[in-house]
């Protein structure tokens, strides 16, 4: 079947509808997987809808359609399950992240007057328990707080929901916080009509089906995973597979072997540092020179990933770098970088199919999906996935939606060929005290392949000349201190003597802590919060304002002055 047959199969089919009809045609075929103590639990269509029509049946019960209902916790069949229990039940789901900060989740839970908390696996339990202990809850797989109730028990005994419901295409099913780069997060909502217009449209640019395999570890509460896996796989009829845990994640990987793996530049990046202490850099380059020899190198580097069957490979959720691209791309895995954000849920610009997606650009718009850029060089979407609005915010709803467009905040352009290129965040752009405009992504590119670094970030308003931020990867942690300077020094010359004077970076500052959600230097989906790093890290600034070169912040209260290297000055 071609995947425009599979197209016309689906199209203008909501998710119930096509639930039921796999309720009743597909009762013993499998669709969700979860490794638990090293073996496949597998739940088939029949007990997906089985346990949701029990979960449904209790929200009935308690609650009335239309109530908000919220997800806590980490990806794992439950999560789909109770998020079909709350379809069915006609209330209103609302993800929360996994590593989402108490007064985060706080703000959500108030702000959408959520009725009920399904609580799942965290990293912080006791972040959990503090939101868990502000209204009901219900503890799903994994999770290790005290809630009201289990889900086991929940389903165990309460009466099965039988009707077989559909609801107005303008009704909201779910509302999606965004993860609040500049401030609280806003509530953005999304009706029946944006699954409906998008899933077939997935399959119509995929063409996945049940004989795919899909890996979910990112978080559902992000619209990514939610729409490239919740709902295409349950258009689709692809199974969808989750790890037992991060520890076992690669081995979880390489069981799963996906056809289709969407993750995040962070794990990309991750992956090729894992391969460059096997294979130094160096030495990749002269295999890949190699006949015979580069198809044995890229099989192996493949296979070890467990992306050996991977056709579909996608990056996305923030940006990532052209070299770290080339580099995937050299290795025969044609990962290309996909735009979109929440509020059209994620349905954007991809590499089309059949067609090799160009490092530095995020592809094409999808069926159906218009992008123009404005006359000030932003770019805006229209397309039958727009958000309805957002929750309780119509003054902000129109800021982003004017004309029939959301208004995306980023700047960029389409070349000749189509293709749409992302040039940065019209918000991140800063002014020096030589009043020179910085563009930080653009810096930022320039180092995106340097395997020393993990994570960076350009700053420096208010500053006479840009610095960087930086955390440093694994292995450069392993290294003497001054093997690393002299490498980064040498970096920062390079790329400096390709920058006009004004964009040249002064100093890079190597913190001395990783960036994370936790300590809210990270929105839980992994995006740089500029203005929280720029405040946190002010001090260092003015402690180094003359120093030009490498500057270490100092990792113990001993002695650290003699640590901490300043090399010599970038002309």
């Amino acid at each position: 079947m071609t995947p425009e047959e599979k197209y016309e199969k689906v199209k203008g089919l909501q998710p119930l509808e096509l639930l039921y009809q796999r309720e009743a045609q597909q009762a013993d075929t499998v669709f969700l997987r979860q490794m638990q103590q090293r073996q496949w639990r597998d739940y088939t269509w029949g007990e997906v809808m089985d346990r949701a029509r029990r979960i449904a049946g209790y929200l009935r019960a308690q609650y009335e359609p239309g109530d908000r209902i919220a997800i806590h916790g980490k990806n794992c069949a439950d999560w789909i399950i109770v998020d079909v229990g709350i379809m069915l039940a006609g209330m209103v789901s609302v993800p929360l992240y996994p590593g989402q900060s108490v007064s985060s989740m706080t703000y959500v839970l108030q702000h959408s007057e959520s009725k009920l908390l399904f609580c799942g696996a965290t990293d912080n339990n006791a972040a959990l328990q503090e939101v868990a202990d502000m209204l009901p809850s219900v503890a799903i797989q994994r999770c290790e707080i005290r809630c009201d109730q289990d889900l086991e028990t929940l389903i165990k005994e309460s009466e099965r929901f039988e009707e077989k419901p559909t609801f107005d295409l303008d009704d909201i099913f779910t509302i999606m916080y965004t993860s609040g780069t500049t401030g609280n997060p806003k509530g953005v909502m999304h009706s029946w009509s944006s699954v409906v217009f998008v899933s077939p449209n997935m399959i119509r640019g995929y063409g996945m089906d049940e004989n795919d395999r899909v890996l979910s570890y990112l978080p559902l509460a992000h619209a990514a995973e939610r729409i490239l896996v919740e709902f295409h796989c349950l258009y689709s009829g692809t199974p969808i597979h989750f790890p037992e845990s991060l520890d076992t994640f690669l081995e979880d990987l390489k069981r799963t072997r996906p056809t289709m793996f969407f993750s995040v530049p962070r794990l990309w990046t991750k992956f090729k540092e894992g391969i460059d202490e096997k294979i130094p850099p160096s030495l990749q380059e002269v295999l890949l020179r190699i006949p015979g020899i580069n198809t044995w190198l890229r099989k192996k580097v493949r296979n070890g990933l467990g992306l050996d069957d991977a056709e579909i490979l996608v990056s996305g959720a923030s940006p990532i770098s052209i070299e770290l691209l080339r580099w995937y791309h050299r290795m025969g895995m044609k990962v290309a970088d996909g735009y979109g954000m929440t509020e059209n849920f994620i349905y954007g610009c991809f590499a089309p199919p059949g067609e090799d997606p160009v490092p530095g650009t995020v592809g094409k718009p999808y069926h159906g999906c218009e992008v123009k850029i404005s006359e000030e060089g932003e770019i805006l979407f229209k397309s039958g996935s727009l958000m309805k609005g957002y929750y309780l915010e119509p003054e902000k709803t129109t800021e982003v939606i004017r004309d029939g467009y959301y208004h995306t905040g980023d700047s960029g352009f389409i070349d000749k060929d189509g293709l749409v290129h992302i040039t940065g965040r019209i918000s991140e752009t800063f002014k020096t005290s030589k009043g020179k405009f910085i563009q930080p992504s653009r810096l930022e590119g320039f180092f995106g392949n340097e395997t020393m670094l993990a994570q960076l970030c350009v700053l420096g308003h208010g500053m006479d000349q840009p610095v960087m931020l930086v955390t440093i990867s694994e292995s450069a942690e392993k290294l003497p201190r001054e093997e690393v300077n002299e490498h980064l020094q040498k970096l920062l010359t390079s790329v400096n003597d390709k920058l006009p004077q004004h964009e040249r970076i002064k100093t890079i500052f190597i913190t001395k802590e990783e960036w994370t959600p936790l300590n809210e230097f990270l929105t839980p989906t992994l995006k740089i919060k500029r203005k929280v790093l720029e405040a946190h890290y002010q001090p260092l600034f003015k402690q180094h304002v003359d120093t030009k070169g490498i500057v270490w912040e100092p990792r113990t209260a001993v002695s650290e002055g003699s640590k901490e290297a300043s090399l010599e000055p970038v002309n």
